[in-house]
């Protein structure tokens, strides 16, 4: 079914809007390459700084909302309307580009028939807010990545109508959520239509109720994502709420999502006229969507599921993300049967025969349908996400495979990388294009050109390096100083974030999801121990927190709670600061600005972990448990510093009392006094030798360049892939 071009109808509406030397802008907002780009947010934000913040710096929304007195203010800056030229003509040869990395080396993946990436999340940027965290933002820098190396791609994803919860705490320090839609209309993507004006839509059968799905575009460069959202009037209410939330809900809403995720994502496909070479699962969320390849063959074939079946396999390759049994989809027969009753009999299968598509052991009538081990079984290739990861990943599901060895279970490792660009702070890329040279973004796997990182002055580095840290300082204060507000704190406690945190001292970033097993109450295991590091006056310690817990985790929320108790303690008053709802460009000001980047899982459950590769890029010094990414990016005495080093046991409470002990060792020992061995001039020469260590050994390993160059050639090319044989015997009644 052909469509119009909705893209060119909302830029248009736009373009109108603006005086005629400004409409380049509206090309440049629907397209998230500005994000990344050279000093593009500029252009946007000198319209109007304080609305820019208001809505989310939002390109779109702050164009439509412009008064035009104050766009034809901006005509009469000679140098605002250079710089749109100069962008303009970026953007174009970006976008036209044919001499792309991939046509070079993998040419047979076309535009034609591109790589189609399924994920639940996508984070992209903080104004299209339809992600929660690392797999979210891990999707995003895979498509930025896959745009700047020319390889065709399309995402597949959901427009969730209020994204994940927003947090703030009340005055006890109890975490509360609640939510806020999405102004889709006024955001950087436009409803797909079809050739007679109405929105494009597919349909499926879910809860025995037709739902019309309709399909959203947002592009990235040279990928598009296609979202799918249930929102429409002609829903059922209930059935428009099916993508109201990201990971909220029960199990009954879970696997809906799931349904319109995997079987909506695929005949969104089919409706755009798209017909993709490859199918890449990014975890288990999608996984249905193996079964809408397979029921779409079989109509079109008349062959039964077990003939067509290893066709879908050599389509669809899958990538997991979770480390433990417990993180992964599972869906208890009767739920299967309320939702794929109608549909396994388009597959020409009978019950049995569906349910054990998702059955970790056959035969046992109470045994879970579980997407991993449907994705496992309908997937050439599967991978993790390190190389811990995938060993851990193949001790988990040998169960699946009873003829193989543990090391012979075929799952392997691609770890994971960073998008550069998105994550750089503009300082620092200013730095390397002048001492790496001007095209240093196009060779972030060049460990040569890394390796002049040596050349950069110490006293350069630093001076970067503390500017960045005082705008995060800035930024934090900010944010706390709101939070208060909002709160209705006394005007004492509003004022003291004026003299929150100090520049000049040694400042520490922990920002990730407060689960459990992320174990952000380590620092509190002996709390006069961290006192004493941290309400140290003669040489401080100052930490900066950030982060969410589950609206439905407690034990995490307690730990939140925790925190907030112990950073009242009068001793660390300007010390420690909690940035209360957490995203991307938070995310972007911490990763920029800290001198030590925390990080302390319990092992092995941190797949990968991203949050430290993007400290590298900055020259931030990772301390870390070695597990997920630090176990092959940490150089002993070169790079940063690892806590409790090998010391394993399965007591936890041992573990925990470990590692604490480990990291209040080194704080003292080693990271504080390295930090504060000043010259004259306040250069920590020993330090800043760390941070010329940490960029040139992790940079060309950790980025996202890498990464999708190792998906090209170990996975998505046919010529370079290797087959795997299914798993388990075919289950036939």
């Amino acid at each position: 079914m052909s469509t119009s071009n909705s893209r060119v109808t909302s830029v248009l509406e736009l373009r109108r809007k603006l005086p005629f030397p400004l409409r380049g802008l509206a090309d440049l907002a629907y397209n998230y390459w500005w994000s990344w780009s050279s000093n593009s947010t500029a252009l946007f934000r000198d319209i109007d700084p304080q609305e820019w913040e208001v809505c989310g710096h939002n390109p779109v929304s702050i164009l439509k909302s412009a008064k035009y007195e104050r766009l034809t203010q901006l005509l009469e800056d000679p140098s605002y309307l250079e710089h749109i030229s100069a962008l303009e003509k970026e953007f174009d040869n970006y976008i036209n580009q044919k001499d792309t990395w991939v046509n070079r080396v993998a040419p047979q993946v076309t535009r034609d028939n591109p790589i189609a990436y399924f994920c639940a999340e996508f984070g992209i940027h903080e104004s299209l807010p339809i992600y929660s965290g690392g797999l979210g933002i891990l999707a995003g820098d895979h498509l930025k990545s896959s745009s700047d190396l020319g390889l065709p791609m399309v995402g597949i994803g959901l427009l969730y109508r209020q994204g994940y919860f927003h947090q703030q705490l009340n005055s006890q320090g109890w975490q509360e959520d609640y939510y806020v839609d999405n102004p889709f209309r006024e955001m950087p993507i436009e409803l797909m239509k079809d050739n007679q004006g109405n929105p494009l839509s597919i349909e499926l059968i879910i809860r025995q109720r037709i739902v019309k799905v309709q399909i959203w575009r947002a592009q990235v460069g040279r990928v598009s994502l296609y979202l799918l959202d249930s929102n429409r009037e002609d829903n059922d209410p209930i059935d428009r709420w099916l993508t109201g939330h990201l990971y909220g809900g029960n199990q009954e809403t879970r696997i809906a999502q799931e349904v319109v995720l995997g079987i909506g994502g695929i005949r969104a496909l089919t409706i755009l006229g798209i017909e993709p070479s490859i199918y890449h699962l990014n975890e288990g969320h999608a996984a249905f969507c193996t079964l809408e390849i397979a029921r779409q063959e079989i109509e079109c074939t008349g062959k039964s599921f077990y003939d067509i079946e290893d066709n879908v396999r050599q389509k669809c390759v899958f990538t997991t993300h979770t480390p433990v049994p417990a993180g992964h989809d599972v869906f208890s027969s009767d739920l299967m049967d309320s939702f794929f009753a109608h549909y396994w009999h388009q597959l020409h299968l009978s019950r049995e025969q569906f349910l054990a598509l998702g059955a970790r052991r056959l035969g046992d009538p109470w045994e879970p349908f579980s997407m991993t081990v449907l994705a496992l079984r309908m997937c050439r290739t599967s991978n993790g996400v390190s190389k811990l990861h995938g060993q851990v990943s193949r001790k988990m599901w040998t169960v699946l495979y009873p003829q193989l060895s543990e090391k012979e279970v075929p799952i392997g490792y691609i770890t994971n990388g960073i998008h550069a660009p998105t994550w750089t702070a503009p300082l620092m890329a200013d730095l390397y294009c002048k001492y790496l040279g001007s095209g240093w973004k196009n060779h972030t796997i060049d460990p040569k050109m890394w390796a002049k990182v040596d050349d950069i002055p110490a006293e350069e580095l630093w001076w970067r390096h503390k500017i960045l840290k005082e705008r995060l300082i800035a930024y934090t204060r900010y944010k706390v100083k709101q939070s208060r507000i909002k709160r209705g704190e006394e005007e004492q406690r509003i004022n003291a974030t004026n003299f929150l945190l100090d520049p000049n001292v040694l400042t520490i970033g922990f920002a990730r999801r407060f689960s459990p097993y992320k174990r952000a109450y380590l620092l509190l295991q002996d709390v006069e121990r961290s006192l004493r590091v941290f309400g140290n006056t003669q040489y401080p310690v100052q930490i900066i927190l950030a982060g969410k817990a589950h609206p439905a985790d407690e034990e995490g929320k307690r730990i939140i709670q925790r925190l907030v108790e112990w950073y009242k303690h009068p001793e660390l008053l300007h010390r420690v600061a909690l940035i209360e709802d957490y995203d991307i460009y938070t995310g972007q000001k911490l990763v920029q600005g800290v001198d030590v980047w925390l990080n302390n899982p319990r092992r092995p459950l941190e797949a990968s972990g991203t949050s430290g590769q993007k400290v590298c890029f900055n020259g931030g010094i990772n301390c870390s448990v070695l597990d997920g990414w630090w176990c092959e990016g940490y150089q002993a005495g070169v790079n940063g510093w690892a806590i409790g080093e090998d010391a394993h046991t399965s007591d936890q409470e041992l573990q925990d009392r470990i590692d604490s002990e480990s990291l209040y060792c080194l704080l003292e020992e080693e990271i504080v006094p390295m930090y504060y061995d000043q010259d004259a001039n306040g250069i920590p020469h020993r330090w800043v030798d760390m941070m010329k260590a940490s960029i040139r050994t992790n940079a060309p390993l950790f980025n996202t360049n890498r990464m999708v160059t190792d998906y090209v050639s170990q996975v998505y090319v046919p010529e370079i892939s290797t087959s795997v044989k299914p798993i388990l015997a075919k289950f036939k009644v």
